[in-house]
């Protein structure tokens, strides 16, 4: 099951509540809280892209630049020190930042998933 939409470059969760009986999610990688509900997939869906219209539009009114999803920096946190260590340790040993070693990792992580 996929549990995720995407509509204007913005990407939006699905989850359910069985007590409420109700789908739900909100948009993922902005700080913004956009949320949206639907009790079936069509309402669902409807909700997730007047979500997503009303932001831009709330943006468009107030003169505010609307949050580019992902925008391509995070920050990162090892299980140990000893993690921390031993990846620089690896991309110093093979000529490469920390940041260009972690992107390689994810990048063939990526690449077996067929991602």
């Amino acid at each position: 099951m996929n549990n995720i939409m995407t509509y204007k470059d913005y990407i939006g969760s699905v989850d359910f509540s069985e007590t409420d009986m109700v789908f739900y999610g909100k948009v993922q990688g902005v700080r913004s809280l956009i949320s949206y509900e639907g009790t079936n997939v069509d309402e669902l869906v409807t909700d997730f892209h007047e979500a997503v219209d009303s932001y831009l539009e709330s943006c468009a009114a107030n003169g505010d630049e609307p949050e580019a999803a992902f925008k391509g920096k995070t920050n990162m946190r090892f299980r140990t020190p000893e993690q921390h260590k031993k990846a620089a340790i690896y991309a110093m040993n093979h000529n490469q930042s920390l940041n260009s070693f972690i992107n390689d990792c994810i990048d063939e992580k990526l690449a077996a998933a067929n991602v």
